[in-house]
């Protein structure tokens, strides 16, 4: 795609988030890679209500070259391009977003990843998705234990899509923002089933390796 056609698609894409409630009022953001640098929906933006022209292009240092001031969270969505390329070279897009079922979810969560792998397509699309610690929205170190995560369950064979910043939202990445937000949906979906049927038993050890073999699953 175009420079002209990512910043399109990143507003269609902010737009239909917003619309079917992934994310409320300035919370969430979204970036895609570029060639020269990167695009972020700006600071305290509505997702449902971007501008294309004003949406911020930062070079490859994450420098404002343009637009509108960028979300702060293009330090973490750096770290997760950096950490995540090392595996899957053509990462393009990070989606953040407040989504409620996964929030909630991670509001009594004590185990290291957020969910048990409960349906197949959530083990087929989205994969392991660590539980980060809190930290305040912004946090450095956040960023560095997002970037920890990505290249640790790399080293196992098992590389992920989708890290849960407790008490704040998942980060989801993909290669194109269409496909971001498809892992994002799949994920939120597994959040509200896991909240209906909270004693709901996992997929067995054989049912994993057959969609290992079968579909490629990252598990």
């Amino acid at each position: 795609m175009t420079e002209s056609q990512v910043r399109e698609e990143i507003c269609r894409v902010g737009r239909s988030l917003f619309e079917r409630g992934f994310v409320h009022a300035t919370a969430g953001n979204i970036s895609v890679r570029l060639d020269d640098g990167f695009l972020i929906t700006p600071t305290d933006a509505c997702l449902g209500f971007l501008d294309p022209a004003r949406l911020a292009k930062l070079d490859l240092q994450g420098q404002q070259v343009s637009g509108d001031k960028g979300s702060k969270t293009i330090a973490m969505h750096r770290q997760i391009y950096a950490a995540a390329c090392e595996q899957d070279a053509d990462t393009r897009c990070v989606i953040h977003t407040h989504s409620t079922h996964c929030v909630a979810l991670s509001l009594n969560a004590v185990g290291p990843e957020l969910l048990a792998p409960i349906t197949p397509y959530f083990v087929m699309k989205v994969g392991h998705v660590p539980l980060v610690r809190y930290h305040r929205p912004g946090s450095p170190d956040a960023a560095k234990e997002v970037a920890t995560l990505i290249r640790q369950y790399a080293a196992q064979a098992a590389p992920i899509r989708a890290v849960m910043l407790s008490r704040l939202g998942p980060n989801v990445w993909h290669n194109t923002p269409a496909a971001a937000m498809a892992t994002l949906e799949e994920l939120e979906e597994t959040a509200r089933l896991m909240l209906l049927s909270p004693h709901t038993t996992p997929l067995n050890a054989s049912a994993l390796d057959d969609l290992r073999q079968t579909f490629g699953a990252r598990w």
